[in-house]
């Protein structure tokens, strides 16, 4: 949703601040590396679009580039089939596989995915009994569709040129010296890019 991503984006640009050590040094400190995205994490990104949804900060890049291109809605059944996936309870199962179906498959879907008629079809099929596979075709259909279009202008786009080579004076290397990753706690411009 969009609440989601806004939230999601707030928390990405909240690790954007400046290189300015002096009044911020004790808490940038006390951020742990798994908290700093570095220049080697974001360049892993361009390998495959599933280590880019795989991770946090990269999926709500990749979320930010759809929203612009007025296409979210493949990400979002991507990551509701994801969540689907982790029910624990039988008796979720069909409630949730009918929100999802409702959605993103069906006719009326408020959030329709690019699905051809025979992958409908069979996810359709797959309603009558919901399994926790029921989305698997129809989701790896659209992994399939951003991959081979979404994601390759995803990677010529300033939301993710901005993060891989971050512009600005006083944000180089040489002002980030105490790690040897430039983390992306220097990167201010992606708030214009992703506002």
């Amino acid at each position: 949703s969009a609440k989601d991503m806004k939230h999601r984006l707030g928390f990405l640009l909240q690790k954007s601040d400046s290189c300015d050590y002096s009044s911020s040094q004790g808490k940038k400190e006390k951020l742990s590396s798994s908290q700093r995205l570095s220049q080697e994490e974001v360049r892993k990104w361009a390998d495959s679009l599933e280590n880019l949804i795989h991770h946090d900060r990269g999926l709500a890049a990749f979320r930010a580039f759809l929203k612009s291109e007025y296409s979210e809605e493949n990400i979002e059944f991507w990551v509701s089939c994801e969540e689907y996936k982790k029910t624990k309870s039988p008796a979720k199962l069909s409630p949730k596989a009918r929100k999802i179906y409702d959605e993103f498959i069906s006719v009326q879907a408020t959030k329709e995915v690019n699905l051809d008629s025979c992958t409908r079809e069979k996810t359709s099929h797959n309603m009558l009994e919901p399994t926790l596979s029921c989305f698997d075709e129809a989701q790896r259909k659209i992994f399939t569709l951003m991959e081979k279009d979404s994601y390759r202008r995803f990677l010529k786009s300033p939301y993710y040129l901005d993060l891989v080579s971050p512009p600005g004076a006083g944000c180089g290397p040489e002002t980030c010296k105490r790690n040897h990753t430039h983390s992306l706690d220097c990167n201010s411009n992606i708030i214009s890019q992703c506002a």
